[in-house]
């Protein structure tokens, strides 16, 4: 009897410590890649022309990073996989970014948006700083705008805004509200 329960005691034991290192394997994997979505992070924004008209976005699976997004300027699409292949713990940089077409019209959509947005009840604090909160992607006469807002009654405002600019054909409004990142 004393025999079996020691061995009862020896195989909880043992399991018990299988359970606990694979916890803090998840627990360690977890951290790196919320590491490494920190320096992605930090790195794109750090991008010296990625501006108000750019958006980057990205997904850290284990050590591949995956780009997505637009920009006015190719060296923002390069510029941004440099920065990430040179993080520790990454791997692989799969880079689906697109880079907009040159358009004239595009550009006056996008001055009109700034401006609008700029004389709408406190809408330009989303466009401020080297960082701004909010992003306004236009393509072909189409707005996208990514980001994030302190509540709906900005976000809708912003969409109500862009729909009444000429030459906009379609508004995308992925804007999430009530982020700590909104200004």
């Amino acid at each position: 009897m004393k025999r079996l329960r020691n061995l009862f005691a020896l195989s909880f034991a043992i399991l018990t410590l299988a359970f606990v290192n694979v916890n803090a394997q998840d627990y360690s994997a977890d951290r790196t890649v919320r590491n490494i979505e920190q320096k992605v992070f930090k790195k794109i924004n750090g991008l010296p022309y990625y501006g108000l008209f750019d958006h980057i976005a990205f997904q850290v699976n284990g050590d591949t990073v995956t780009l997505y997004g637009k920009v006015l300027r190719g060296t923002n699409k390069s510029g941004a996989e440099n920065v990430v292949e040179d993080i520790p713990g990454v791997r692989r940089v799969i880079n689906k970014i697109e880079i907009l077409p040159a358009s004239p019209g595009d550009d006056r959509i996008r001055r009109q948006l700034v401006r609008e947005f700029s004389n709408r009840g406190g809408l330009y604090r989303y466009l401020l700083g080297t960082s701004p909160s909010v992003r306004i992607i236009v393509d072909r006469g189409r707005v996208e705008l990514e980001g994030y807002v302190s509540n709906r009654t900005d976000a809708n405002l912003m969409n109500i805004t862009a729909n009444g600019v000429f030459g906009v054909f379609n508004v995308e409004n992925n804007l999430i509200v009530g982020k700590d990142n909104a200004r």
